[in-house]
């Protein structure tokens, strides 16, 4: 009988299967023809996750870092990838049809959030094959789409570390 966990494995074989890896979970399934449990977490859960995490990282509760520097953010500065305001040059409908600035507001709603990216360690108890997943690091993913509404990809908003080795480790990499 073969037995997976991700449960603290323990004795003198549980070794470290790997010390970094960094992967996309969809917490919200991509084909509304998979089984409900497939690559989602059901809708008020995966409300209740998201809105955990957003809120931990606005009020401060957690460190917080720009995904692609990793300075360090501040509230504020948390608040603005959350809820930002982009200027845009629209014609005007009515002669002379001159441009007119026009502001609009995005805010990331919490079903925005479709996707998590995790930084583990993994560690995993060769006799029993038990397996340990260490999170050192959360980044809450959102879609992107194009001018014709097809999927792009997905943004990353910001990395939650939960281990004071990152973002340090990260640098060491040149990430």
């Amino acid at each position: 009988m073969l037995t997976l966990s991700c449960s603290r494995g323990t004795g003198p074989t549980e070794n470290i299967v790997t010390k970094r890896i960094q992967y996309d979970v969809s917490i919200v399934s991509p084909d509304p023809d998979y089984d409900w449990w497939v690559q989602n977490i059901e809708g008020s859960d995966r409300e209740k996750l998201v809105r955990n995490i957003l809120q931990a990282a606005d009020k401060g509760r957690v460190k917080v870092y720009d995904f692609f520097t990793l300075k360090p953010l501040t509230s504020e500065d948390v608040k603005g990838i959350l809820s930002r305001k982009d200027t845009v040059s629209i014609e005007s409908t009515l002669p002379p049809y001159d441009l007119v600035d026009t502001i609009i507001s995005r805010e990331v709603r919490l079903t925005d959030i479709t996707r998590i990216r995790f930084l583990e360690e993994w560690r995993m108890d060769e006799n029993a094959l038990i397996f340990e997943k260490k999170v050192y690091g959360i980044c809450p993913l959102v879609e992107v789409f194009t001018e014709t509404g097809e999927l792009k990809g997905y943004k990353p908003l910001f990395w939650i570390f939960l281990d004071d080795r990152y973002p340090k480790e990260f640098e060491s990499l040149g990430l």
